[in-house]
C-alpha cells in the first residue's frame, strides 16, 4: 500500500492542525493505521493508532487528550487532528499501515508501509 501524508506546516502554540494520509494500492480497510513522529536528533516515536474499522484508537501519553485519530475507509484516508499544540510537538509526522488482524502496534517495526512524512513546526 502506498501512503501520502499531508497537512503539516507552521503553527503557533495552542493552535490546531489536521494531518491527512491517503492510501492507495491495496484495500485500506484491511490495515490498522498508525501515526509516528520524529524530532531532530530523536528516534521515531508512536503518536496514535487506529484499528482498521476505526472502532478503537490508541495514543501516547504525550498526546492523549490533545490528538485524535480517525479514518474514512470510503476515502482511504486516515486523519490526525492535533489540538493545543506545543513546541514539543515539532517533528516530522509519518503515517504507517500495519496488519489489521493484529493489535495496534506502538513500535515502528509493527508497520510495513510508511508515508513520506509531513513536517510540523510549532513556534511563536
Amino acid at each position: 500500500v502506498q501512503l501520502q501524508a499531508s497537512g503539516g506546516g507552521l503553527v503557533q502554540p495552542g493552535n490546531s492542525l489536521r494531518l491527512s494520509c491517503v492510501a492507495s494500492g491495496r484495500t485500506f480497510s484491511n490495515y490498522n493505521m498508525g501515526w509516528f513522529r520524529q524530532a531532530p536528533g530523536k528516534e521515531r516515536e508512536f503518536v496514535a493508532g487506529i484499528t482498521r474499522s476505526g472502532g478503537r484508537t490508541y495514543y501516547s501519553d504525550s498526546v492523549n487528550g490533545r490528538f485524535t485519530a480517525s479514518r474514512d475507509n470510503a476515502k482511504d484516508t486516515v486523519y490526525l487532528q492535533m489540538d493545543s499544540l506545543e513546541p514539543e510537538d515539532t517533528a516530522v509526522y509519518y503515517c504507517a499501515a500495519g496488519p489489521g488482524y493484529l493489535n495496534i502496534g506502538v513500535e515502528p517495526g509493527n508497520y510495513g508501509y510508511w508515508g513520506q512524512g509531513t513536517k510540523l513546526t510549532v513556534s511563536s
